[in-house]
């Protein structure tokens, strides 16, 4: 197997050009064990070069809520009354430990989404 770290844009196009030749590899075979190991590669660099930023945490509950078709409602359970909900999803309160774990557990979000810090707003 002739492989090298990737460390460079043109590595890591080189590498990209490698696996797309490699993708219909059998995976008990040399060609397959190439691919495992240059995905992993790669996946490193991106991680290195190409982070992804969490969603804010409003933004990360609306899109389960919209994924999943809740309603404020439904989510009474992991924040409060839908008063407390209206609140959190306008950002007029922020949520408390509480409210994430409840939210995290329930419906899977990231924790490290939900504790990043948000912008409340004031009332007016």
């Amino acid at each position: 197997m002739d492989i090298k770290p990737i460390k460079t844009d043109a590595d890591y196009r080189a590498a990209l050009k490698e696996i797309e030749s490699l993708m219909m590899a059998g995976a008990d075979t040399p060609e397959g064990e190439k691919l495992d190991v240059l995905v992993t590669l790669l996946e490193a660099y991106e991680a290195k070069h190409f982070p992804l930023d969490l969603p804010d945490p409003v933004e990360a509950i609306k899109f389960e809520m919209e994924r999943r078709g809740l309603t404020v409602k439904d989510l009474e359970p992991l924040i409060g009354k839908s008063n407390r909900v209206y609140e959190i999803l306008n950002r007029r309160r922020s949520l408390t430990l509480k409210m994430i774990w409840k939210l995290h557990e329930g419906l899977g979000i990231p924790a490290e989404s939900l504790i990043k810090p948000t912008t409340v707003h004031a009332e007016a």
